[in-house]
This record gives structure tokens, C-alpha cells and sequence, in this order.
């Protein structure tokens, strides 16, 4: 599943407005492309290691400002000091890294993809996709991957 004219339009559209336009162009996307559920973008401060979020696509269920500790543990590791990309698919992976699975759950979502945002070196956030569906195929993820350049430009954007 690659990218179409439409989703390059919709993300450059975004882009030339402001970031709150453009995180909101790549959560209309990722709905398209990948049937997300909920999509987050995530500020990292790594003197603090803290990540703070800049946007939600329910801010009800996770609002904007929310911040978040990530130190010592397998996600941090991964996503923040390696800069991989972590797949959890299925409950049990959902579980296993993060605290608020139930709320996930509870949200209807099984299965994540963390996209770490890194620039000259530097994890400076996160995109994070979720989605009901409990796994992920290796398109699936490589538009998740895409979705996250344009988190980075985003982020940048807020002056990051």
C-alpha cells in the first residue's frame, strides 16, 4: 500500500499551513492508508527523558501537553536511544509496552507502530499509529515510516 497523489497533497497542504495542520494531515492519511485509530505525535527531551504530546488525534482520550517519563525500559531503549522502529502487534506486545493498555484497549486498538523522529542524530519525538487490527505487514509499516518524515518535519516546525 504506497502513498498516493492524494495523500502527497493532503501532507503538503498541511505542511504549508502550520504543524497543528500537518499532524492532523498525517492523522487523515494514516486513517486511509492504514485504517489508524488513534495517531500521536510525541516532543523528546532526552536530558529528561520525557516525551511530551504535541498532537492527538482524540485529545480526549490523550491530550495535548500530556507528558510522559521513559527511562530504563525495553520501549525507551528501542525507540529512544536506538531509534528503531517497534511493531506491537497484538494484545500481548501492547501489554508488554505500555502501561495504558487498557485504555488502549479500551479504545478498540491492538496494535501499535512507534516511529522514532530523529534529526542529525537525535531522537527528538515519536510518531505512534494505532490501529484495531492486530498486526502489521511490512507496507503497512514502510506508510507508517513515510507518514513519520512528515512528523518530523512537523515537529521541527514547533521549534524542536
Amino acid at each position: 500500500m504506497n502513498l498516493t497523489v492524494e495523500d502527497i497533497e493532503t501532507l503538503s497542504a498541511g505542511a504549508a499551513k502550520a504543524p497543528a495542520a500537518l499532524f492532523e494531515a498525517i492523522h487523515q492519511v494514516g486513517k486511509r492508508r492504514v485504517n489508524a485509530g488513534l495517531v500521536t505525535a510525541m516532543r523528546y527531551d532526552e536530558a529528561a527523558a520525557m516525551v511530551e504530546r504535541l498532537y492527538s488525534s482524540n485529545p480526549a482520550a490523550y491530550p495535548v501537553g500530556g507528558r510522559k517519563l521513559k527511562r530504563d525500559s525495553d520501549w525507551s531503549q528501542h525507540v529512544l536511544v536506538e531509534h528503531r522502529v517497534l511493531v506491537s502487534a497484538g494484545d500481548e506486545l501492547v501489554k508488554k509496552h505500555y502501561a495504558d493498555y487498557e485504555q488502549i484497549f479500551g479504545l478498540g486498538l491492538h496494535s501499535c507502530v512507534n516511529i522514532p523522529l530523529v534529526s542529525n542524530g537525535t531522537c527528538i519525538g515519536t510518531l505512534n499509529v494505532l490501529r484495531a487490527k492486530p498486526d502489521w505487514n511490512a507496507d503497512d509499516v514502510a506508510v507508517v515510516r513515510a507518514l513519520g518524515l512528515a512528523a518530523l518535519a512537523a515537529v521541527l516546525m514547533t521549534g524542536a
